[in-house]
Parts: C-alpha cells; sequence; structure tokens
C-alpha cells in the first residue's frame, strides 16, 4: 500500500494515515492478545475478487441478563432460520430478529416510534442485516441497498457522494448530510456511509418529518438510517481483500463484553484500502475507524459511539450536464473517466454520539442523546457539461474548501400504560439540531475531453485560501408526541402524532461571509398509522404522514430578491399488505406523495411548481427453500408535474423518475456441494428525463451481477472465500438522473 502513503502525505494527510495504520496494527494486537478463533467480514467493494475471510465461533459465557423491556414486538415463530445467541437487554435500540435467510430483519427503528417490528408497522420498512451487506461485500451503504426496488442510487460509482432518489424524490444531495444514525440526523459522515461500522441500513419509504423531523436538505422521500455495530457477543474478524484493478485492503472487527452479568460491552473496528480502481486513472484510499462502548444495567442503559474515516480520490467519477436542446448521445464504456487525473478530492470525518436511557418503572423510560460531526472537504474537479452528440465536454475545475460542523441532543420519554382494555405505546422528545457550513471557492481554468475518447490536459493546481467564510447555518428544533393504541392482544394498532418543527436559517454571500437572507418559520406536521392483522402472518395497514422542507430563497435574478418562501410540505397517502409465509415474507403497497417546490416566472420567484409521484411496490425477502433465498422486488412509479409556470410542462415527467424499478437477487447453496454457494442479481431501471420538458430522455438499462462464496475450515477456523463481480456482460448505460438534471454514467 506504498502508494497510498505517499499519497495521502502529498495531500496532508500524514496524520490521517499515522492514526489508522496505528488503528489497523492495534486490531492485529487485539487479535493476538485475546487469542480466540478469527470471524471474517466480507471485503469491501462490488467489483472484489475473493478475499481471504476467516471465521469461527466465539466462547460463549454465562450472562446473566435482566428481564427485556422492549417496544420492539417482533415475533418468531419456529418456521424462522435459527438465531445467533445474544445478548438479552433491555434497551431501546436492541437489534430485532431477522426472517428466514437473515438478510432482512424482522423490524426496524420507525424515528419517534422506536423499534417496530415489520407486521406491527403502518409503513414500508426494509432492514439489511450485517449478513446481507457482508455477503454483497458491500462497501458503502449505496452498495448496500442495491436490491432495494424502491431505491435507486443518484451517485456514480467512484464518486464521492451517495445520494439517492426514493419513491421518485431526491435523498442527501446537498452539504448537510441525511443519513440518519440511531434514528437521529447530524451524526453520520456527511458524504458517505462505509459499512465497517454497519449492523444494519434500514429503509423507511416515504416522508416522516413526526417520526424523524426534518431531513437536514429537505429529503422528502424516506429516511436511510444506519443501525450501528456494538457488542453483542464476542467476536474476532479479520478480512483481507482484494478488488479489481488493483485495490487492496485489510479489515479488522473485535467484540467484548465484560462483567459478571456482561453489563460493559465494547467493539472496535477499522479498515484501510488503498489502490486504483476498475475507472480510467482513478485511485482511492480510504481509511476507517470505529470504537462503540456501552453500559447495560438494570435500569440505566448507556452507549457511546466514535467514528472516524478519510476518503481520498485521485480523477474521481462527476456527474454530467447537457447542453439544452440536445439529445443525450448514448453512454461510454463505464470505465471510461473524462476527469483528469490531476483532479483529486479529500473527505475526512469524525463523528460521536452518546445515547442514555433510564427505566424510572416498568412502564416509563426516560431518554436523552446528544452528539454531532465534524466534515472537512478539500477537493480539485470540475462539472462536465456535454455540448454536443459527438461527447466533447467542457468542465472548469474548482478548488473549494468546506467545513461542516453539525451538532444534535434529544430527550423525552417513553410510557405504556392501559386505559381499560386499550394498550397505549406513548412517546414524546424534544430535539435541537444545529448545523454551520463554511466555504471558499477558487475556479481553475476551461478543459476540454470528449466520453469516448478522454484526453488528459495540461496540468493545473488548486489554489488554496486556508479562510473559510461563513456559507450557513441553520438551527431546527422539534416537539413530538406520539401514542400507539393497540387492542385485541395487538389485532389492531393506531398510531397517531404530531410535531411541531422549527427552522431558523441564515444564508451568507459566497466567499465573503456578510448575511444575505435570513429564515425563521415553523410548521406542525401530523402522522397517522394504522395496522389490523385478521391472522397472525398477516397485516393490512394505512398511513397518512407528512414531510418537511424549508423555503427556498428567491435568487438574485428574481424581482423579490431574498424572499423566504413558506417550508414546503409533502404530503403522502399509502395503503398496503404485508404478509409473511414463514420462510417467504412480501410487501404490497400503494401511494402517493406530492410536494410543491419554488420557481422562477416572469421575474418573480414563487412555490408555483408541484410534483406528484403516485406508484406500487412489491417487497419480497426470504427463503423459496431452505437451500435457496431470495430478496427483491419492483416499484412501479407514475411521475407527473401537476403545477408549473411553464403550462407546456404540466402533465410531464418529473426529472429522474423512471415508470419502472426492479431487482431481484437470488443465492443458492448447491446441493452436491454444500459449502459453496451461488449468487447472481438483476437490476431494471426503465427510462428517465433530463429535463422538465421531457425532451432528453436516457434510456432504461439492465444489469446483471454474479458471485459465489465458499466456507471451509483452515487450522480450525471457519474460513469465507467471497467473489462478485458486477455487470458482468459488461453494459454501457447511463444509471440515474438527480433532481437538478445531472446524470451519471454507470459502472
Amino acid at each position: 500500500m506504498r502508494k497510498g502513503f505517499l499519497e495521502m502525505r502529498r495531500t496532508g494527510g500524514v496524520g490521517a494515515v499515522a492514526r489508522f495504520a496505528a488503528a489497523l496494527v492495534g486490531g492485529v494486537a487485539l487479535l493476538a492478545w485475546f487469542g480466540s478463533p478469527a470471524r471474517s467480514q466480507a471485503p469491501q467493494g462490488g467489483n472484489s475478487l475473493p478475499p481471504v475471510t476467516v471465521e469461527a465461533p466465539a466462547k460463549q459465557s454465562a450472562r446473566r441478563a435482566p428481564p427485556r423491556r422492549n417496544d420492539a414486538r417482533a415475533r418468531s415463530t419456529p418456521r424462522r432460520a435459527p438465531q445467533a445467541p445474544t445478548v438479552t437487554v433491555q434497551s431501546q435500540p436492541s437489534v430485532v430478529p431477522t426472517f428466514a435467510g437473515g438478510q432482512v430483519a424482522q423490524g426496524a427503528r420507525l424515528g419517534l416510534l422506536g423499534n417496530t417490528s415489520t407486521m406491527k408497522s403502518p409503513f414500508n420498512v426494509t432492514s439489511y442485516t450485517e449478513k446481507f451487506i457482508r455477503d454483497q461485500q458491500a462497501a458503502t451503504g449505496a452498495d448496500a441497498l442495491i436490491l432495494d426496488p424502491s431505491v435507486r442510487s443518484s451517485h456514480p460509482t467512484g464518486g464521492v457522494v451517495d445520494s439517492f432518489n426514493i419513491r421518485g424524490f431526491p435523498i442527501n444531495e446537498g452539504n448537510n448530510g441525511e443519513f440518519a444514525f440511531e434514528g437521529l440526523y447530524g451524526i453520520a459522515p456527511t458524504y458517505r456511509i462505509f459499512t465497517d461500522y454497519v449492523e444494519r441500513i434500514e429503509v423507511l419509504k416515504g416522508p416522516s418529518a413526526a417520526l424523524s423531523g426534518m431531513a437536514p436538505n429537505g429529503g422528502v422521500g424516506g429516511v436511510i438510517n444506519v443501525v450501528p455495530k456494538r457488542a453483542e457477543e464476542d467476536l474476532t474478524r479479520l478480512t483481507a481483500s482484494y478488488g479489481s484493478a488493483a485495490r487492496f485492503g485489510g479489515h479488522w472487527d473485535v467484540a467484548r463484553r465484560y462483567g459478571d452479568g456482561k453489563e460493559w460491552g465494547v467493539r472496535a473496528s477499522g479498515s484501510l484500502r488503498d489502490g486504483d480502481t476498475p475507472i480510467d486513472r482513478q485511485s482511492e484510499t480510504t481509511g476507517v475507524g470505529s470504537l462503540a462502548l456501552d453500559y447495560r444495567g438494570e435500569r440505566f442503559r448507556s452507549w457511546l459511539y466514535l467514528i472516524a474515516q478519510t476518503d481520498r480520490f485521485d480523477a474521481p467519477s462527476r456527474p454530467f450536464l447537457m447542453a439544452p436542446g440536445l439529445q443525450v448521445p448514448k453512454a461510454p464504456d463505464g470505465r471510461l473517466n473524462v476527469t483528469q487525473p490531476w483532479e483529486w478530492s479529500r473527505i475526512n470525518d469524525q463523528s460521536a454520539l452518546l445515547r442514555t436511557e433510564y427505566d424510572v418503572s416498568d412502564q416509563v423510560t426516560l431518554f436523552a442523546d446528544v452528539g454531532g460531526s465534524r466534515t472537512n472537504v478539500e477537493p480539485f474537479f470540475g462539472l462536465p457539461t456535454i455540448v454536443n452528440t459527438r461527447g466533447d465536454t467542457t468542465s472548469t475545475p474548482q478548488f473549494f474548501g468546506l467545513s461542516i460542523d453539525r451538532t444534535t441532543y434529544d430527550g423525552g420519554l417513553r410510557a405504556r400504560f392501559d386505559t381499560g382494555f386499550v394498550h397505549h405505546a406513548v412517546a414524546f422528545q424534544a430535539s435541537v439540531y444545529h448545523d454551520a457550513l463554511y466555504r471558499r471557492l477558487t475556479n481553475g481554468s476551461l478543459v476540454g475531453s470528449n466520453i469516448y475518447d478522454p484526453t488528459v490536459a495540461p496540468t493545473q493546481f488548486a489554489n488554496e485560501i486556508s479562510d473559510r467564510p461563513r456559507l450557513s447555518d441553520s438551527e431546527l428544533t422539534g416537539l413530538s408526541i406520539a401514542d400507539t393504541l393497540s387492542v385485541l392482544d395487538e389485532r389492531a394498532l393506531l398510531t397517531l402524532g404530531v410535531r411541531r418543527q422549527g427552522i431558523e436559517a441564515n444564508n451568507y454571500l459566497s466567499n465573503v461571509g456578510t448575511l444575505t437572507s435570513s429564515y425563521d418559520k415553523s410548521a406542525v406536521t401530523p402522522v397517522v398509522g394504522l395496522v389490523v392483522r385478521p391472522l397472525d402472518n398477516v397485516s393490512l395497514y394505512a398511513n397518512y404522514v407528512e414531510g418537511l422542507a424549508r423555503g427556498d430563497v428567491a435568487p438574485q435574478n428574481a424581482s423579490n430578491f431574498g424572499e423566504v418562501l413558506q417550508p414546503y410540505v409533502a404530503k403522502q397517502y399509502e395503503a398496503g399488505i404485508k404478509v409473511d409465509f414463514g420462510r417467504i415474507a412480501t410487501t404490497f403497497s400503494a401511494f402517493e406523495i406530492s410536494k410543491a417546490s419554488g420557481e422562477l416566472s416572469a421575474g418573480r420567484f414563487a412555490a408555483t411548481a408541484e410534483q406528484q409521484v403516485r406508484g406500487l411496490e412489491l417487497n419480497v425477502y426470504g427463503e423459496l427453500m431452505p437451500d435457496v433465498r431470495v430478496l427483491g422486488g419492483v416499484s412501479l412509479l407514475d411521475g407527473t408535474l401537476t403545477k408549473t409556470a411553464v403550462a407546456a410542462n404540466v402533465g410531464n415527467t418529473p426529472i429522474g423518475v423512471p415508470s419502472i424499478q426492479a431487482n431481484i437477487g437470488v443465492e443458492w447453496d448447491l446441493p452436491w456441494m454444500r459449502d459453496l454457494t451461488l449468487n447472481g442479481a438483476v437490476i431494471y431501471t426503465g427510462r428517465q428525463f433530463i429535463d422538465t420538458a421531457n425532451k432528453q430522455p436516457i434510456p432504461d438499462w439492465t444489469r446483471l451481477d454474479l458471485g459465489a462464496r465458499y466456507t471451509t475450515a483452515i487450522n480450525g477456523r471457519k474460513t469465507v472465500f467471497r467473489a462478485n463481480i458486477q455487470n458482468v456482460t459488461g453494459e454501457s448505460y447511463w444509471s440515474s438522473v438527480a433532481s437538478f438534471g445531472t446524470f451519471f454514467l454507470g459502472r
């Protein structure tokens, strides 16, 4: 990994390398000290070639665990796949069991409502397990969500951001970060989630302002929540990986519990990966370190999470813009890269979260959380514009130094009580989220290239200026209350909730830091959810829920420059059915989401536009039979511009909303060779438009991924070899479109 160390020194990252190298050495020392058999984690990277992973059951000691007091009511039946033993705890964020096959969990966190069983949730939510993430060799959150039919990554492989479309609406497209971490915004790294510290990734589909609060960038399509790893049972795991073209990596993961009743827990993990990617002229160095400490007593529980990660690219992949009025040319080979070899990006994140819970009684629990994150961004690259159908591009590299500071505080209580034959689960929460952005921009010189025949331009150097004037700051405050009423042994559940959201924001002149506009608004958002369970394995559900996004500020070219619009309210109506067949579980839902937005018309900026997406979703996961697992589904979307100042565009399809998204992934344990598992996935996305006039489409595309894993024992230690290959047929395709019309090359 000499190249990676030299590169990080060139970009001023010697200290970061030293810290992460020390973490890796510490991990090896821990392995030697504890002297226990190793367990493996899958390698990272979708194009990885076979890694060596070492895995063995850890020793189990007798454990004294207090009775469980948990709102998670996920059920388990004898038909389930057997579960690995875990420490029994009282905590609200405890990990719920999995469905058969182990790829999807039986429940997920619903913001204010906490952990909730899938069959008792009035929403469409899917929780992907650490087992699934390891077997997919998913390096990032985007890799882990590749088989969710409601989700599409809207940023390219080899890029610096994980952004998404969920139910046709954008998530995590801005600089404030919209990944939730343990249900809270402002903790997770801003741009990319690495799976080294991820136990599960949960996707709640649809708006959820009353449950999770307003997303910092105003995303309303859904919530992606990271459940971090923590010490459940003693574990030692070591992974070595190799990804084409020449990217090597190592990962370690150690967990231990201590004390007479195993009250104290520690889990530490880290990784370092470096080398050339399959994309031309591109290399990436990543380092990750995480530490989770916890105390689980009879009444009091506390968790501390610490994360540090660095992500450094040479020639990072960039999205494209298309000149107006021209048809999008045919996609080039996904390995080609118009980004110059002297363009680069380096991003460092540090995050911390302290969570506490105290049981006042068996029925009342108090909780309080405090945390935050800091992100430092220093890229030097441009945004290429395709200027003709021959694929010629122009781009002006920019250096911008960007600092993002975020903090989160919240507290409240959960209570359980009965009024007659009605059982209540009440939650109250008060929260404060704050962010501040500081930025300095400088421009380079225009560069020309071609998507089919990239050229190397003379080297330019970034004009780095240390001073970073304030660009924006905001504070989101909230008061929430919700009550889930249930009767007939939870055969019928009604959830009622409301949140009052305060939004204060200030915007400052770029590169100067003088105040240009201020914002102080508030809104009330409700949630209503109903679940009826005529049978143990059948749930009928419906919900009405609202999302919230801060109103836009009128731009300089508007006659009402500086005017702040009222917050945008997104409204969702949804109904569906969930059926658990024992080995296979399915969810079928129908929904409608509408959201207003601002636009410029006749020189004035106003909230005169509206986008509506109606959809049908089918999710399937579980085991077709004991040795065949399946995961996937289909999402049919009908996106419409219901209002716009341009009359000709009314009724058109919104930017980046396809009519269909379909995925299917299958794993097969070979009956004549039980230690060998084959896997494959087919991913399909329909045609999308990059403009509201619907004159510039990108065609539909299909991708085939294949892989295998082999389990054996070496010196008495369980060892797993995994190999996965993306885009086996080598398709060239434009993969997705962001909400502002940039589009991305599939890999």
